[in-house]
């Protein structure tokens, strides 16, 4: 792993999601083989290394912030958009929580996405914020399955147990099931049960770019449009049955 520390000219940025994202990092250490990131984000780092093997740490993302929100007109901050804010290099620098520190003096509404229990440590700061809410994408139930995709993410019950804790602390909470990976979609949504307040469903997207993957791991029938069609169809049934709240987007 290519570690660089630099510095950024801008850190927070409109976004077509939500009013704005801010990434503290770029490149991530989760190394996901399916991150939409690895189509673009090579090119605009100006790295040679393939996605998940270089991080840039933008170590005056909490002062450049702060410039920022003086004159932002209040948003939705999404953290992040192509990297973790909570990959393992946010224990060390502590630019998030830098970050959120900022943002809370400002009372900007967040949404965090990770797949990292590290946001726990910030638990004290995420209580503080007037509206949030805190995501994990949570793809499958397999541990295996997770440690194939996600090599460098935390493990499916550790994300399952920072998420239930957010969400007894009274957080708004969702998760991420997308992209739909093998495994038991039943078991999946009882896991969920009762940890988030809103679940969202998306395919495998850009299949074509981690299809040699799949082919690698033996895993071909998770790429046809009958495993997507047949996984939504129960996860829906299951996520019905429990009475439990879900948008598909796909």
């Amino acid at each position: 792993m290519k570690v660089k520390e630099v510095k950024a000219k801008s850190i927070l940025n409109k976004s077509k999601i939500f009013d704005y994202c801010l990434n503290p990092y770029t490149g991530c250490e989760h190394n996901c083989t399916y991150c939409y990131a690895r189509l673009f984000m090579r090119r605009y780092s100006g790295h040679k290394e393939p996605w998940g093997e270089f991080v840039d740490v933008k170590i005056n993302a909490p002062q450049l912030l702060k410039k920022q929100l003086e004159r932002a007109k209040k948003g939705i901050v999404w953290i992040s958009s192509v990297c973790d804010p909570y990959q393992s290099l946010e224990a060390k620098y502590k630019l998030t929580r830098q970050c959120l520190k900022e943002l809370l003096m400002k009372q900007f509404p967040i949404n965090i996405q990770t797949k990292s229990k590290l946001v726990l440590r910030d638990l004290d700061l995420l209580l503080q914020f007037e509206e949030i809410e805190v995501g994990f994408t949570i793809a499958t139930d397999d541990e295996r399955i997770a440690k194939l995709f996600e090599s460098g993410a935390s493990s499916v019950k550790e994300r399952l147990n920072a998420l239930e804790k957010i969400h007894s602390k009274g957080i708004r909470t969702f998760a991420f099931v997308g992209p739909l990976l093998p495994g038991n979609p039943e078991k999946l949504v009882g896991f969920l049960e009762g940890k988030t307040d809103k679940i969202y469903i998306d395919k495998m997207n850009y299949l074509y770019t981690i299809r040699g993957f799949y082919n690698h791991q033996g895993l071909e029938e998770a790429t046809t449009d009958k495993f997507f069609r047949e996984y939504k169809e129960r996860l829906m049934n299951e996520l019905k049955k429990r009475k439990m709240k879900f948008e598909v987007l796909f």
